[in-house]
């Protein structure tokens, strides 16, 4: 198999790569904090005054499902951006016919 410089295989590339989702992971936790802010200062203004409860889980749910989903973006993006998904051997090739 032809190896290609820019794989997570080399560890100064992975370095960057690593780097880089890193990077990208507090840039959306400050979107995230900002969404949160925007979602709890919304029901307050359209509700009114908030039980505690309320705020922290609106905080939460808001700030958790925003990371958990840049984390998983993140990783489809490293995993192709870096050729791995490239690397993975297909054992049924040439045996299946696509229409």
């Amino acid at each position: 198999m032809d190896e290609s410089p820019n794989t997570l295989d080399d560890p100064r590339y992975a370095a960057f790569a690593w780097g880089r989702y890193k990077r990208i992971l507090w840039w959306m936790a400050g979107v995230a904090a900002l969404a949160s802010a925007v979602a709890v200062t919304m029901m307050w203004w359209s509700l009114g005054e908030l039980r505690i409860h309320v705020a922290i889980t609106t905080v939460l749910g808001t700030f958790l499902t925003i990371m958990m989903t840049a984390a998983l973006m993140g990783l489809m993006f490293l995993s192709s951006g870096t050729g791995h998904d490239e690397q993975v051997e297909d054992p049924l090739k040439g045996e299946v016919e696509l229409d």
